[in-house]
């Protein structure tokens, strides 16, 4: 590893460590929202309440084929930055090598899968005749195209990991700034409809996947592609999933909460709130990007500082995490509260989808300052290697927590019981990942 990132991340004060490392990633992530933030605005505004319906259908799938793009990227980029620590850089190429392979095993699987019961799917999630159409013409596209997602998003994480953070911001602002430019061009230019959406998010997608697999190409890099490293071995394979499978399964998790959700808001309040918990997720995604960007610009410093055995670094680095977190989540709370209306108007003049989302934004957020604390130490444990605790602390809310209040709440509250089981979860989750990081840091302290 180049000898001034090892110095920096071994010496260097946190906060401006941090600073270096998790601002382009903050950057990234949050454009990464813009994604389907800027898609969900265009299609509401420009197609219309069923067809911003029919997009938050797509959520489930495109969960589920994020999860195995996770699996590998969230596994060898922990992987990887943990032997740079330790100066093994022959071993963080391996890992890299059997990453590239595992990703298209793997994208092509899900994308096979996804593709043959697309209809069946989406039927089962809780689509109807006005929203199906719509879903199908998002997804015919964009489920091909998750293999430069994956590429995209995978990838960047590795590159941040190995010491390239301004690099990583750079790699999701070209396809970020190219879906803003390209959405209104085939969605109201080439008059395509939300299925110029998909067509635009494809072609950035791809622009951003060009970057960054060139980038492991290139002399100077510290880790590169060799082709010697190509040929899958289990040891490495298990080593990437066994961290990778905290992501992994937090995605598959939400994948089945998002069914779930969408069945009892389709009972509850039909497809016009089935729309408004896209515009909800939209609004949380945003904040909730900050917070992951703010988790991926922690994770190579304490990555590497406890491969070092520098505990005193590590453990300063997750306070000042934690807290801007939070700083993050409360500013998120105070604008679903006392401003929803103007945040769901981005979204949608529909007079009947303002009503509903307004309440909505409300409601489910009611506990949402606690969420960043919860998502920081999910990911500081997979930062230092324990990837069963974060893995239970991450499918912890969706399916220990949410799931029940899914099912039981609405029974007595009605369509409100299905906004109310998300701030329930989040609460309990909050208090389970602060007593496994309390005895976590005990044993710390211990050793």
């Amino acid at each position: 590893m180049d000898n001034a990132i090892t110095a920096r991340l071994a010496n260097e004060k946190i906060p401006k460590l941090l600073y270096h490392y998790a601002v382009p990633a903050v950057i990234g992530t949050l454009v990464n929202a813009l994604y389907n933030i800027v898609d969900r605005i265009y299609i509401g505004q420009g197609v219309g309440a069923m067809a911003l319906s029919g997009l938050a259908l797509t959520f489930p799938i495109l969960l589920f084929l994020q999860a195995f793009g996770m699996l590998v990227g969230a596994g060898s980029s922990a992987r990887i930055s943990i032997h740079l620590g330790k100066r093994e850089v022959d071993k963080a190429e391996n890992v890299l090598g059997n990453a590239l392979m595992l990703t298209l095993i793997l994208t092509s699987f899900s994308v096979i899968v996804s593709l043959s019961f697309l209809k069946e799917l989406l039927i089962w999630f809780g689509g109807s005749e006005q929203t199906i159409p719509y879903a199908m013409d998002y997804l015919y596209i964009t489920i091909p195209g998750n293999l430069l997602a994956t590429f995209s998003f995978g990838y960047n994480a590795i590159m941040r990991a190995s010491g390239y953070p301004r690099k990583a911001m750079v790699t999701m602002l070209i396809g970020a700034i190219l879906n803003v430019v390209l959405d209104p061009i085939f969605i109201f230019g080439f008059g395509m409809g939300i299925r110029g959406a998909a067509i635009a998010t494809v072609i950035s997608m791809a622009a951003s996947a060009l970057f960054v697999l060139n980038h492991f190409l290139q002399k100077d890099s510290i880790v590169r592609f060799h082709r010697k490293y190509f040929k899958l071995k289990l040891p490495i394979v298990l080593a990437i999933v066994s961290i990778g499978m905290s992501p992994f399964a937090m995605q598959l998790a939400g994948s089945m909460v998002n069914v779930l959700m969408i069945n009892a808001l389709k009972t509850h309040g039909g497809d016009y709130a089935v729309g408004a918990n896209g515009i909800i997720t939209s609004f949380a995604l945003l904040l909730m990007m900050f917070i992951l960007g703010l988790s991926q610009g922690m994770q190579p410093i304490v990555g590497f500082n406890y491969g070092a055995g520098n505990m005193d670094r590590v453990m300063k680095t997750l306070r000042l995490v934690i807290l801007i977190a939070t700083a993050v989540t409360g500013i998120g709370f105070i604008g679903s509260w006392f401003f929803p209306h103007l945040i769901v108007r981005a979204f949608t003049n529909d007079p009947l989808m303002l009503s509903i989302s307004s309440n909505a934004l409300r409601l489910s957020l009611m506990a949402f300052l606690v969420v960043g604390s919860q998502v920081v130490i999910a990911q500081f444990f997979q930062s230092i290697g324990m990837a069963w605790i974060s893995m239970v602390q991450s499918i912890s809310r969706q399916c220990l927590f949410l799931i029940p209040a899914l099912l039981i709440l609405p029974d007595y509250f009605g369509l409100d019981g299905v906004w109310l089981a998300s701030p329930v979860s989040d609460v309990i989750a909050a208090l389970t990942a602060w007593l496994f990081l309390f005895f976590q840091i005990k044993k710390i302290k211990r050793n």
